[in-house]
Parts: structure tokens; sequence; C-alpha cells
């Protein structure tokens, strides 16, 4: 008899096998491969201070080579834009251009997924997600990578006010919508132990 254990990863993996063949078929008729939609739905995500190609390296995990190669073919597509870090003209900014985030709409990416999550009980869905989140997070660290969780989750950021943030990392005012979105540089917040 299979551990739970082996039993949850197969259905992850299985659920993962699904996601991917839905992104080759949505990606082919665009043109595109799996891994340039993986992009954009990065890009979608990121805040300003993870939308670098190093960023996007750690997140899909991918070579530099590789990435370099999908932001050009999404570059040439005009699907991003490319632009020098304003404050360090060394880093390369990646952000989707109107035709990307007009290409991202018509995607149905997670729409079965939310429909099918809607028939469950909200209860259900909670404790999935607690579990999902943990084995993320230990996989995670014991593989020594990045969280890339919202900035709201994150340890540096500081709540100033209604809709005012600050993350103390970087020492920067952040603003509502940005506080929603993943960070390269995300560290879960302390938990203390009680006795």
């Amino acid at each position: 008899m299979k551990s739970q254990a082996l039993t949850l990863f197969d259905l992850v993996e299985r659920l993962s096998l699904l996601t991917r063949a839905d992104l080759r078929q949505a990606g082919a008729a665009q043109g595109l491969q799996p891994v340039h939609l993986q992009v954009l739905f990065y890009l979608n995500q990121a805040n300003r201070f993870s939308n670098t190609p190093q960023a996007l390296t750690e997140y899909l995990g991918l070579t530099k080579g590789t990435v370099s190669q999908t932001v050009l073919v999404l570059a040439r597509r005009r699907l991003i834009s490319r632009y020098a870090d304003p404050r360090d003209g060394r880093v390369v900014r990646l952000i989707l251009t109107e035709g990307g985030t007009n290409l991202l709409k018509t995607l149905s990416a997670g729409g079965a997924w939310r429909d099918i999550v809607q028939t469950a009980s909200p209860a259900r869905v909670t404790s999935a997600m607690v579990v999902l989140r943990q084995v993320l997070a230990q996989v995670q660290a014991q593989s020594g990578k990045r969280s890339f969780g919202v900035c709201a989750t994150c340890r540096h950021n500081q709540r100033l006010g209604p809709r005012s943030y600050f993350c103390g990392l970087m020492q920067e005012k952040l603003s509502s919508p940005e506080v929603r979105r993943i960070c390269r540089e995300h560290a879960p917040p302390v938990v203390l132990e009680t006795a």
C-alpha cells in the first residue's frame, strides 16, 4: 500500500502534467511554447524587484541561455518589453506589453481549476492549500530555492497604514496592489514557538 506522501506526490505530479499539456495546447494556438507562456504568467505576477531575467531564471529553474532566448522571442513578438533599470543601468527589467497582457486575458489558465475547486467546500480547499503550502515551503527550503511568495506574507513587509506598506529589505514604499505580487526576495514570516 502506498504511503499518503507518495499518493499526494502522484496526484500533484499528474495535475502538473495535465496543466503542462493545457499550456502546450494554448501556446500552440498562438505559435508559442509552454516556456513562453510561463514567462508571461510570471511577469504578470512579479513585483518591480523581481522582473529581471535572473529572477525569471530562478523562478522557472531554467538556464540563463534558455531564459535569454525565450525573452528574445517574446520581445520580438512584442509581448514583453526590456528596459534598463533607471537606478542601475546594468540591470535589465522586463514588463508585459499591452499585447502580452491581452494574450494572457485570452488564455483560460486556471479556469478549469477555479470551476472545479468551487464545487468543493471552502474548508476542504483551505485544508488542501495549507498542506500544499507546507510541502512547497519545506521542499524549497531543503533545496535552497527562493520562496517567491507574495509581499503581504513576507517578514520584511511593514504596514504603515491603510493601503500603505514598506519593504524593510529594499527600503521602499509599496502600494496595496504591489503587496499582492510575488517577490524574489520574499522571506517567510518568523514563527515563534510557544512553550
